[in-house]
């Protein structure tokens, strides 16, 4: 079968097409921006990709078409295949239907730490030797692709409360009926979509219904939002982690990278491992409830986890130039921001912290979040903010109260002359954004050396 993906570079939509292509059909996709790490993975695993929305990438028809959810009416592609009566699906619809029937699911989800979490899972569950299959909005280190069938029932999946399609406004993690269920947090987000908390409440709770009575709901004690969720009607029994919770963390370090793991109260181990901050240690222990539903001790998961190797994109040392380190992360949100910034300084202690960051998300644009951005960064020593022509709200107004040095900079060179005049050696430079960021990791780094 020939199936034509639109919005292949998604995170979402790219893995996809790996496993489209893993099961045997021939997979070409477009996209209005092909970029790394997406685009180099889908040209290794042979699936061709074609810049911008051209009707003639569809001739001849394909036998089916995959419509991604940044797609909409009035773009030239998705009017040709109505225009056309192509046979069309959402992302997540087809993966209900060709990939996840009959499996066992693991679902991650939550604002924050869902791709973090379920590479963690997969990691636990591979390390276990259980080959599970599995689909990540990033490319996890330890297995250097994002999505893949695995050999056994098991499969884990981010579960994203975004929209599956300009034909169907629910969200994404409706269509995969969890019997695993990881609920890690929830805050309001995605404001393109969503009017309040309130409305992503209401689909995490059709989430809940539609996990069985013999599967797991796991989430964090802490999490009023989620409790109100859990309020609204549950069929499924809940365990509960970090402070008051059934899966408990007792630092060993500040920094989050050793951690004493309890669940009930015992012991069950010490997680030595490369990553920071208290986000990844309540990631570690909603991994470990559901790693253990599926049959995996947790001491057999907190060696796993000694080996994890996080994903690429989330505080991916990417350069080391003259003394000064270059990290690339995801975060597009107040708290991940805030949370990202915390771990590292952790780690680092008083070395200097300067951030980059590029307000690039559908909520960002619409200023949904600025009100957080100003404390947000109170861990680093100096701030550069990416405020592009068309941002559309006053970025340099918003963070004109932050305590930190702040700069606000709408050109990348101008940035990239900001960091090379503060920069010394030990200097560690955060780049905080969830799309390409115009290349600015290897300019920096190039502009460094030189």
């Amino acid at each position: 079968m020939h199936i034509h993906i639109l919005g292949i570079c998604g995170t979402f939509m790219g893995s996809l097409a790996v496993l489209a292509k893993e099961l045997g059909h021939r997979v070409t996709g477009s996209d209005a921006n092909v970029y790394p790490p997406m685009s180099t993975q889908l040209q290794a695993q042979g699936i061709e990709l074609m810049q911008g929305y051209e009707p003639a990438h569809m001739e001849p028809a394909p036998d089916l078409v995959v419509i991604g959810n940044a797609l909409s009416r009035g773009n030239p592609a998705v009017e040709y295949v109505l225009n056309k009566g192509l046979p069309y699906v959402s992302g997540p619809q087809w993966l209900a239907d060709h990939v996840l029937q009959g499996r066992w699911v693991l679902a991650a989800a939550g604002t924050h730490g869902k791709t973090t979490t379920s590479s963690m899972l997969a990691w636990v569950l591979e390390h276990a030797g259980m080959s599970p299959g599995f689909l990540i909005g990033g490319v996890p280190q330890n297995f250097g692709v994002s999505a893949r069938l695995g050999g056994t029932p098991f499969f884990v999946v981010e579960a994203d409360e975004y929209d599956s399609a300009f034909f169907d406004k629910r969200s994404k993690f409706v269509h995969y009926r969890p019997r695993t269920a990881i609920l890690n947090n929830l805050e309001f987000d995605h404001a393109d979509i969503f009017p309040d908390l309130a409305a992503i409440e209401r689909q995490f709770h059709h989430l809940v219904r539609t996990i069985p009575g013999e599967g797991l709901v796991i989430h964090p004690e802490s999490e009023t939002a989620l409790k109100r969720v859990i309020g609204m009607g549950c069929w499924t029994p809940v365990q509960t982690t970090g402070t008051g919770g059934q899966w408990q963390a007792r630092l060993l370090s500040e920094d989050g990278s050793r951690f004493e793991v309890l669940f009930d109260g015992a012991a069950q181990g010490v997680v030595e491992w490369e990553l920071a901050g208290q986000h990844n240690v309540a990631n570690a222990l909603a991994c470990l409830a559901a790693a253990r539903h599926v049959g995996v001790v947790p001491e057999l998961g907190i060696a796993a986890l000694a080996a994890f190797k996080s994903v690429k994109r989330r505080m991916e040392k990417v350069a080391e130039v003259k003394g000064v380190t270059l990290y690339d992360d995801f975060a597009h949100h107040p708290t991940a921001i805030a949370t990202t910034l915390d771990g590292l300084r952790k780690r680092v202690g008083d070395a200097p912290v300067i951030a980059v960051i590029e307000p690039r998300s559908n909520s960002m644009k619409l200023g949904a979040h600025r009100d957080g951005l100003p404390d947000s960064v109170t861990q680093a020593d100096h701030v550069f903010w990416y405020a592009p022509p068309n941002l559309g709200w006053d970025l340099a107004a918003t963070v004109a109260s932050s305590t930190v040095p702040t700069q606000v900079c709408d050109s990348l060179e101008s940035i990239i002359e900001g960091v090379k005049a503060i920069a010394t050696p030990g200097t560690q430079v955060v780049i905080m954004s969830n799309g390409g960021f115009g290349g600015l990791h290897g300019k920096l780094a190039k502009a460094l050396e030189d």
